[in-house]
């Protein structure tokens, strides 16, 4: 669920904070794109320690300040943590353990526990510093193994050891895996005495200063570690039958209609869906046999707004997601992993490809290609065309004056323009300058209510909507931007999700997005949900934010009754909050069949595709997904996924979701093989 993005990266680290008395200084870097962006410092006395965590990656990040004393044997008896997330909300963390009793609160609210057993207290809002605390405890553990406060259990499991070099000489590091209270794990590298070296990703590290130089390397093997893992999972999950594999008794979702069809019976041989067929028609000898008692198929699904990772590949899969469109990644990252799922290596979806390009300034996104000329942003728009990218995605720090002439150039070469409003630009000089697609609502409605002064590279393009309240929607204004859509037939990608998130999370609360699937989860992912996104303190700012969802509903509801062509995208990491993002269309005007045929149909013609997938018939890719209920009566019904087939692979989400620590949905439907045939995996 935790795709290192930079709001992900603040999320995956949540499960971070502390290690035992080491009188030497503490320094490391953090590092994105191999530009470091912020540091994580340490401090340590006798048995208390001093954190200081900062970053900023995309003109945002945390910044944090933490006090820790910790027992004889390492584990925290007194912590404190303050300071702000990376969209501004304030985090005031505390724990204090005294005799058996431990106390903490956090987002969540006040907790506490009667302590019989050594435990491990995981801070919520902690640095990553706190992982070579959790393994120095582990490893004193026989099976690697501790209970965690709040709840939950931390394993350890060690991994390869190597030697780094740097500064500092060569160092002997050794990768060890921690989980068990989040859907993934976190890979850390420790030193010959076990103090923390570094943490890493495969897009992102935290390495001792001195050792930046090893994070390209370090990253590459995070990177296989990963696939070692998914490997392995993939072998375990992905049922290849070597047969036909006939579907019985199911309904299918027919987006042209938006109708269920009657009891049919769908065919798969080998990638594709060899005949759809009456429901008693008689079957072929050696065919498999699936009982679809009576449920759904649909079309698998195009997250339009993804920055793919591995830990989030699979997890999008089986929530029905077949294709991503992936939009900004680590070129070289994202690469590999598209050569990966394409082989049937790891389980994923298949990849739509937008290019990045950023322009250079302090508050630069550090993905994709980052320019610094008007030559260098078209010559950045060549590289991707010649490597077959479907459109360009401008951000941020762009300079607006390069802008026609990417587009201009995009368009000659046949790639289609989408992105966020650059700083001190408009959204209607956007889309005058010839962008197909505008990406995320606020970008869109900020010029409405900011001034062409201020910048919107920082947070403020998130916290100034809180002026959005203030402004009336029938305004010439907002029309004439609107009729600008309309006239041009531009298309929307709102990430509708993200911003109630943004505007309506608040701590201790389980989000009205999660509520379907909150249970489900680990006690660490449960405990990130409960976390406000923003900070809504001053006088007036929660009503502000909380109008300002409502303002932007609207917005969406209004564009969609105009004919704006929207496409459905979270930048969230997709898979389960995808589910809300088509639920929440349906609170902005769209129908149950419209929107489940916008997620499927409509996606598959819009990225050119619709001749291979985006409806269940012959000859087609075998990619849809099973689901109990009637999603045209029930949007929600989608979210309940027995099946998910994508290339003629058959996934059944129970037997994956253990392996995130997920409890599942629904169970497998019957699968029957033929007499005399194996099932090969």
């Amino acid at each position: 669920m935790k795709h290192l993005s930079t709001l992900a990266l603040w999320a995956s680290v949540s499960l971070l904070s502390v290690s035992a008395a080491h009188a030497a200084p503490e320094r490391f870097s953090v590092i994105f794109g191999g530009k470091t962006v912020g540091h994580l410092d340490v401090d340590t006395t006798g048995a208390h320690s001093k954190i200081d965590f900062d970053y900023k990656n995309n003109g945002r990040g945390p910044t944090m300040k933490e006090e820790l004393d910790v027992d004889a044997d390492g584990l925290p008896v007194a912590w404190t943590i303050s300071g702000a997330t990376t969209f501004g909300s304030k985090v005031s963390e505390t724990f204090a353990k005294s005799g058996t009793t431990a106390r903490w609160t956090d987002s969540t609210g006040p907790g506490q526990s009667v302590v019989r057993a050594p435990s491990l207290y995981v801070a919520q809002s902690g640095s990553p510093w706190a992982l070579g605390l959790y393994a120095r405890a582990l490893l004193k553990r026989p099976n690697g193994e501790l209970p965690a406060l709040p709840g939950g259990a931390l394993k350890l499991a060690k991994g390869e050891t190597l030697s780094v070099a740097g500064k500092g000489g060569p160092v002997t590091v050794t990768a060890y895996t921690l989980s068990g209270i989040e859907t993934q794990p976190e890979t850390i590298l420790l030193d010959g005495a076990n103090q923390m070296f570094g943490y890493v990703t495969p897009d992102s590290a935290i390495l001792r200063q001195g050792y930046e130089g090893e994070e390209v390397r370090l990253r590459a093997l995070a990177a296989q570690w990963s696939t070692d893992r998914y490997v392995a999972i993939q072998k375990a999950v992905a049922h290849r039958y070597g047969a036909p594999v006939r579907i019985r008794n199911v309904r299918l979702f027919d987006p042209r209609t938006g109708t269920l069809t009657s009891r049919m019976a769908v065919i798969v041989n080998g990638t594709t869906i060899a005949a759809v067929e009456p429901n008693d028609s008689v079957a072929s000898p050696g065919e498999v046999s699936i009982d679809g008692a009576g449920g759904t198929l649909v079309a698998g699904m195009t997250e339009m707004h993804g920055h793919l990772g591995q830990d989030s590949a699979l997890l999008n899969l089986i929530a029905g997601i077949t294709t991503v469109r992936d939009m900004g990644n680590d070129n070289a990252v994202l690469d590999s992993l598209i050569t990966r799922m394409d082989a049937s290596i790891i389980g994923g979806p298949r990849v739509v490809r937008s290019g990045f390009i950023e322009g250079k300034s302090p508050f630069s996104a550090n993905n994709g290609i980052l320019v610094d000329s008007e030559a260098a942003a078209v010559d950045a728009v060549r590289w991707y065309a010649a490597r077959g990218y479907w459109q360009i995605k401008i951000y941020n720090s762009m300079n607006p004056a390069w802008v026609p002439a990417m587009v201009k150039e995009a368009h000659r070469l046949g790639l289609r323009v989408a992105g966020h409003v650059p700083a001190f630009a408009t959204a209607d000089q956007m889309i005058a300058a010839g962008y197909d697609e505008m990406t995320h609502i606020n970008q869109f409605m900020l010029g409405w209510v900011i001034k062409p002064s201020e910048d919107t590279r920082t947070l403020f393009r998130l916290t100034a909507l809180k002026r959005l309240p203030a402004l009336d929607l029938s305004s010439p204004v907002v029309q004439h931007t609107i009729q600008l859509m309309v006239d041009g037939k531009k298309a929307i990608d709102p990430t509708l999700g993200i911003h109630e998130n943004l505007l309506l999370n608040r701590d201790g609360q389980v989000p009205a997005g999660a509520v379907d699937y909150y249970d489900h989860l680990p006690i660490g992912e449960q405990r990130g949900l409960k976390k406000a996104w923003i900070d809504t303190s001053a006088p007036g700012d929660d009503a502000a934010y909380r109008g300002a969802y409502g303002q932007i509903v609207k917005t969406v509801r209004m564009l969609h009754d105009r004919g704006v062509f929207i496409v459905p995208g979270t930048d969230t990491g997709g898979a389960l909050t995808y589910h809300r993002e088509l639920e929440l269309y349906t609170k902005a005007g769209f129908g149950n069949a419209e929107v489940l045929t916008r997620a499927t149909w409509d996606m598959a013609k819009y990225l050119g595709e619709e001749q291979r997938r985006g409806s269940i018939e012959k000859g087609k890719l075998a990619d849809f997904f099973l689901i109990p209920g009637d999603p045209t009566k029930d949007i929600k019904a989608i979210k309940t996924i027995a099946m998910v087939v994508k290339d003629g692979t058959f996934y059944y989400p129970s037997e994956v979701y253990p392996n995130f620590g997920i409890k599942p949905f629904a169970p497998a439907p019957s699968v029957a093989l033929p007499t005399k045939a194996i099932a090969a995996r």
